[in-house]
């Protein structure tokens, strides 16, 4: 016998009618219905000012109360971009969502220091703060979130070492949002004119799209909310002796559009020697790069260990050719009977699993695989770094940073 739905009218068995009914009262369902429900009231607000959608009314998780104060002073205070921008950002401050990640006891980056550790006084590395892993899901972003999930782990980061940065990232929401949450928010950061010639490319829509990204976007979504983000590029094409963006190999599908300023290595390649340096070629380059960077800003060691310290800089997002992922700091272990010292980077990849970080970093056993990176396996002829320097723009920077550029070292 068949029966009408009372919730969708659909015909379904009635045998089977409570339990079809009941499905739609599910938490996971209704809270998932309400999250799009949310979504899309942020795009009607770009169609119409007086279509401004009712407060949201799903239950309120303990950061709301950020956000709402940080809506409130967005409506409140003057800003340049006008009333429909401020009531598309007020919405989308309140209808973000968190991104869902596992969470390991103790934190990534504790059971990294502990590995890094017990390799004994032979290394030292260098690591940043507090970072969390974001992994891509097969049900959501595989094969092409990889860009997303860095910009989540990088925010991870900046939400709990920077106290000025939490005020305003995310409309001060204090947490990580998910991908459609970050796509809105790159596509607020266009209409703010971000990157207004590379933004083309999109057509300035983003939400729901499942293309790849790269460090341009980053940096654009980034500067949107006043951080200082910055682009390093290492090339050893022969586009890099070319002038202008026309002559730019890319890897993300904005970097084409780069403003490229070129620069010699910096002083830590010109300690090489020549021979040293034609035998590592440019790989070493970045290397030195990312030591000297980390080194230049540390706080001092962890629980006074000898071999490892925290630095007080962002990790770096490390885009090539492909996929990217997360730089969270650099070990460098001594040559052997005069040899060169060895270095290997420290990554986060999003296309590993967390549980499997958490369990060989745990056991401190096959970890080496899942984040050490010697520099025998930079391959690639180009390279992209992204980090952001401490502070918050000023106005008058806000319109410098509207351009997005980088620094070109060649080698």
């Amino acid at each position: 016998m068949i029966s009408s739905c009372p919730i969708c009218g659909n015909q379904v068995l009635t045998v089977e009618l409570e339990r079809h009914a009941n499905s739609h009262f599910e938490d996971d369902e209704v809270q998932r219905d309400m999250e799009l429900a949310q979504l899309a009231a942020v795009t009607e607000l770009s169609t119409s000012v007086m279509d401004v959608p009712e407060p949201s009314t799903r239950p309120v998780p303990k950061d709301d109360s950020v956000a709402q104060v940080a809506s409130s002073s967005i409506i409140r205070g003057s800003s340049p971009y006008g009333n429909v921008m401020n009531e598309q950002i007020s919405c989308l401050v309140g209808a973000q969502i968190r991104s869902e990640i596992q969470q390991i006891q103790g934190g990534v980056m504790n059971l990294l220091r502990n590995c890094l550790e017990s390799e004994g006084n032979s290394s030292t590395s260098i690591i940043s703060g507090s970072v969390d892993h974001h992994q891509s899901l097969s049900s959501e972003d595989k094969g092409w979130g990889c860009g997303w999930r860095n910009i989540q782990m990088l925010s991870s980061h900046l939400l709990r070492q920077r106290p000025e940065t939490r005020e305003v990232l995310f409309g001060g929401c204090g947490f990580v949002p998910d991908i459609p949450s970050l796509q809105r928010w790159l596509e607020i950061a266009w209409d703010k004119g971000f990157d207004t010639v590379g933004s083309s490319h999109f057509d300035n829509k983003i939400y729901g799209v499942k293309k790849w990204i790269g460090t341009t976007e980053c940096v654009t979504l980034l500067r949107s909310f006043g951080l200082r983000a910055r682009i390093v590029d290492f090339d050893s094409t022969e586009s890099a002796s070319l002038q202008g963006k026309s002559g730019k190999r890319v890897r993300g599908p904005m970097d084409k559009y780069l403003v490229k300023t070129n620069s010699c290595p910096n002083s830590s390649s010109g300690e090489l020697s020549q021979e040293d340096a034609e035998n590592m070629r440019g790989q070493q380059v970045l290397v030195d790069w990312v030591w000297n960077y980390f080194k230049s800003n540390c706080s001092g060691t962890l629980n006074n260990s000898k071999n490892v310290m925290i630095s007080d800089k962002t990790p770096l997002y490390f885009q090539h050719q492909g996929h990217s992922r997360t730089i969270v700091g650099i070990q460098k272990q001594k040559g052997n009977r005069g040899s060169q010292d060895r270095y290997n980077l420290l990554v986060l990849d999003p296309g590993h699993r967390t549980a499997d970080l958490e369990r060989t970093l745990t056991m401190k056993k096959g970890w080496q695989r899942l984040v050490k990176r010697g520099v025998h396996t930079l391959r690639k002829p180009q390279y992209q770094l992204c980090y952001v320097d401490p502070g918050i723009a000023s106005s008058e920077e806000m319109s410098q940073l509207k351009t997005i550029d980088s620094i070109l070292i060649r080698f």
